[in-house]
């Protein structure tokens, strides 16, 4: 019988981070990947923690170097395990959320296009079904988590 030899390491750490903007009412920004993990399924914008960053430091770089978008009231949002053992991922994702920062741009740009097809708006009530998302975003839909519940626009 042969056996897959997948290399196990310890999980690594991401950072997710809900996008929300006044101009699109009760929806989050989400992108359709590229790549060896979750490739066509869609997720949020973010990336590795990288050391001695706060969560919500790698959130806002990992934003603005995928999307040019900056955010005001930044803040904890949830976090997930993931684990997809056919892909060899283990991510621990610290999920930020907060909302665009239109004094600098109000739409996202796909600065990323080898990682990404391109950034939409999702109505949160509205979403797409489970089986379409990345792991981190599936498993925070799927644990009833909500990004509309607790934060109002800052003014």
């Amino acid at each position: 019988m042969a056996t897959c030899l997948l290399r196990r390491e310890r999980p690594k750490v991401g950072v997710g981070v809900f996008v929300l903007s006044v101009d699109h009412p009760n929806c989050v920004l989400v992108g359709r990947r590229k790549g060896p993990n979750g490739d066509g399924k869609y997720g949020l914008p973010g990336g590795h923690l990288e050391f001695g960053e706060s969560w919500e430091e790698c959130g806002l770089r990992e934003l603005e170097e995928e999307t040019g978008l900056r955010l005001t009231g930044v803040r904890f949002s949830t976090v997930v395990n993931a684990i997809v053992p056919e892909e060899n991922y283990h991510y621990i994702t610290l999920i930020v959320q907060g909302y665009v920062d239109k004094q600098h741009m109000a739409e996202p740009s796909n600065l990323e296009p080898d990682k990404c097809e391109g950034w939409q708006w999702i109505d949160w009530d509205r979403f797409l079904p489970y089986e379409d998302l990345f792991e981190p975003l599936r498993l925070a839909r799927e644990q009833g988590y909500s990004p509309f519940l607790q934060q109002k626009p800052a003014t």
